[in-house]
Order: structure tokens, then sequence, then C-alpha cells
């Protein structure tokens, strides 16, 4: 199988031969999975103190022994630990503490900060994950699928760019050239970021930001600023990952390959 080499004026310049798995069928169940999987390993461990809850000022032991000093028999109480508020010779004014169910108690179940959050894989499964995700990029079909803004896109994929594009410092040059490339698909092309509708908005996640283009590269030198500052990200081969190509385990993200980059993925 063979993809058009494409000039950063959106002239034919070429062809290049794609590695054997652009041919791969798409397989959502094995590309959602693998994302759960590299998304748990990415889980940040938490887990509450192993006092919270504890450390009240007094000890909140009374004594459980009939006619003692500091009993709580006929009281009229339940016989959970207390700590003392007020005194008044023998009588006490006692209140619940310590335990699960009143106030500053501990937590009857915290999380733990050793509990192990990530999903295993196996590795087989989670390579091919990976080149269905890599294959999905150049369907028209799946692509369509995901971008409900797509569903009249007439471009050919995979979407492959001469190296040039990496030596561009001008963010307007980058953004004609993209706009070229993909062809009334601009709105998805170009990240962006919206205020939420509900009450999100209070809990800290005020913005939703919505994913662009993704531009792969062969490596690490030849990353673009001008266009990550587009809000396009640019990934190098041997970083690439499944939350690269489908991001929220959704396969068809919008993508252009370099011709090394594509010449990089073949080795590998």
């Amino acid at each position: 199988m063979k993809a058009d080499v494409l000039t950063i004026s959106g002239q034919k310049k070429g062809e290049v031969e794609l590695p054997n798995y652009f041919e791969e069928p798409s397989r959502n169940d094995l590309i959602k999975r693998a994302f759960i999987a590299w998304q748990s390993e990415q889980r940040q461990p938490y887990g509450a103190n192993d006092r919270a809850g504890k450390e009240s000022s007094s000890s909140g032991k009374i004594s459980h022994q009939r006619r003692a000093w500091k009993g709580q028999y006929g009281k009229g109480i339940s016989r959970i630990p207390r700590k003392i508020m007020t005194r008044r010779g023998s009588s006490f004014n006692w209140v619940g503490a310590f335990v699960v169910g009143t106030r500053g108690g501990r937590v009857a179940h915290p999380p733990k900060a050793e509990k192990n959050w990530t999903k295993k894989i196996n590795k087989k499964e989670y390579t091919k994950a990976l080149h269905a995700a890599i294959a999905a990029t150049a369907n028209i079909g799946v692509l369509q699928n995901r971008y409900e803004k797509a569903a009249n896109a007439n471009i050919k994929l995979p979407l492959v760019i001469e190296d040039k594009i990496s030596e561009i410092k001008k963010t307007t040059e980058i953004r004609a050239i993209i706009e070229k490339l993909v062809s009334g698909l601009t709105e998805i092309a170009f990240s962006r970021k919206s205020m939420r509708a509900g009450r999100g908005k209070m809990r800290s996640r005020m913005y939703k930001v919505q994913k662009g283009l993704l531009l792969v590269v062969a490596n690490k030198e030849m990353k673009s600023k001008a266009a990550e500052n587009l809000g396009i990200e640019v990934v190098s081969v041997p970083e690439l990952n499944i939350s690269h190509v489908a991001p929220g385990g959704n396969p068809g993200r919008l993508t252009i390959y370099t011709e090394n980059a594509i010449k990089e993925l073949g080795k590998k």
C-alpha cells in the first residue's frame, strides 16, 4: 500500500510505501482496552492519612465496667467511644468521637495509597491495538464516524507531507499549509477551548478542550514549535502511543505524517 507525499504547497511530490499494519481492520474493542490500560498507568496513587479522624484531644476511652469511674452504664447512651466536653463532679458531658458516624470521626473505608490502579493488557494485544489505531488514521470512514463535521470530507488519507514542514518557524505559514492540506476541516484541525455548560464550572473543570490535529514527525529534533503554538499536537515516532492516535479510546483522529515518520514507522 502506497500513499502520496505532498509538498508544503499541497502538490504531489511522490509516493511512499506504508507499513503493512496500515491495512489492518479497525478494532474498537481492543483500542478502548488499550487506552484504559494506558490511562490507568498515568493515575497517581492517593489515600487518606492513617491517623485521620483519630487525633482528638481526648482519649475517647470510657470504662465498660459496671459501677466504674467514668462509666456510661445507666446513662441512656450508646456504647461508642466518647470524649468529655464538660464535667461537674462525677457528671460528664460526652460527645461521640473517633468512630465512623460521629462528628470529626474517621472514615469507614478510606482510599488506600497502596492500592494498585493499573489495568493489565498483553503486549501483543497493545501492539495490535496501536496498529489498528494507526490504520484508522488512514480510513476516511472511521474519520467521518469520529467527527460529525467531517461527514462531507473529501480528502485522501493518510495525509503525508514532506519534512520541510518541520523547518518552518512562522505560525502563519504553518496555518496556511494545514488549511491547504485538510481542505475544509479547519474546525477539526485546530484545538478549541470552550466553557463547560453545567455545574462542572464550579468543580475545577470550567473549560473543555477539544484535541485538534496530530502531526507525527520522525524524531524529537524535528518537532515544530510553530505548529504547537496553533494547538497542534506534535509527537515523534518513538513517543507515539495509543493516547495520541486514539484519544479517549476513539480511533480516527485527523493525523498528518511526515515522510520520514512513515519510514520510521516501517522500521518499527
